[in-house]
């Protein structure tokens, strides 16, 4: 089986020159494992802001959904699971495009390699904040106010919560302490599985342990990193069109 394995597109949706050409540069990837992909897991925070209204959809992630759709014509399966950008899910993405959708994580043997995939803000262990909000915004009478307000009111407001803005910088010791929650994590986890893809720290990476291997897919922010998945072993990849 040839699996491929991506997270923190961050994808937004404004119409600047700058997005448009990062959503590009990810609808190319799409295109280019059109024809060997088995299975295509979106580990979480795909879109910046995800939310759909019962008659609306975000109009700048059209191109993406499209892409989307195509692949499921063409037979690949598609697994997303929740990140800390894109949870309000409700039924567009598995009733219109048939993606499977998983809020906390997907666990399947491939190929003989138990493989656990999680989006990981869970597992930070450095970000108490974070946590809190976390449980917040996940809560079923916030997402119904949301819901309620006009849709270019609720985008305001929602792009004014994300954190994920290239101007803002993680200082070092953060990031590495962010890192060190999922490693130690996935440590735990590789008891009783083989694999563990995790994502939300940015830092892509294959790391073997005594039990196992930790990989995380990196960004389409700065890295444009993939993981690979075939016949049970593990790759990293960095997305190059040229070299496609």
């Amino acid at each position: 089986m040839n699996v491929y394995i991506v997270s923190d597109f961050h994808l937004k949706f404004v119409e600047n020159s700058e997005e448009i050409k990062r959503r590009e540069k990810v609808l190319d990837f799409l295109d280019s494992i059109k024809n060997d992909a088995d299975l295509l897991i979106l580990n979480g925070d795909i879109f910046d802001l995800w939310y759909v209204w019962k008659k609306f959809i975000i109009k700048g992630y059209f191109p993406l959904l499209l892409k989307l759709h195509q692949l499921r014509e063409m037979g690949v399966r598609i697994v997303f699971t929740a990140g800390n950008h894109d949870f309000w899910f409700k039924d567009f993405l598995t009733g219109t495009l048939g993606i499977e959708v998983y809020e906390d994580y997907f666990f399947e043997t491939i190929d003989g390699v138990r493989t656990f995939v999680s989006h990981g803000d869970r597992y930070t262990t450095n970000d108490l904040r974070y946590q809190l909000f976390r449980k917040l915004i996940r809560n079923k009478f916030v997402m119904w106010v949301f819901g309620s307000l006009h849709p270019n009111l609720a985008l305001s407001i929602g792009s004014n919560m994300s954190r994920s803005s290239r101007k803002q910088q993680v200082a070092d010791n953060k990031l590495n302490r962010r890192e060190q929650g999922l490693i130690q994590f996935a440590k735990d986890k590789l008891k009783d599985t083989d694999l563990v893809i995790l994502g939300h720290s940015h830092l892509p990476k294959i790391e073997k342990f005594e039990n196992g291997i930790y990989a995380n897919a990196g960004d389409w922010i700065n890295n444009y990193t993939y993981l690979q998945m075939k016949d049970g072993k593990i790759k990293l990849h960095k997305y190059n069109k040229e070299n496609v």
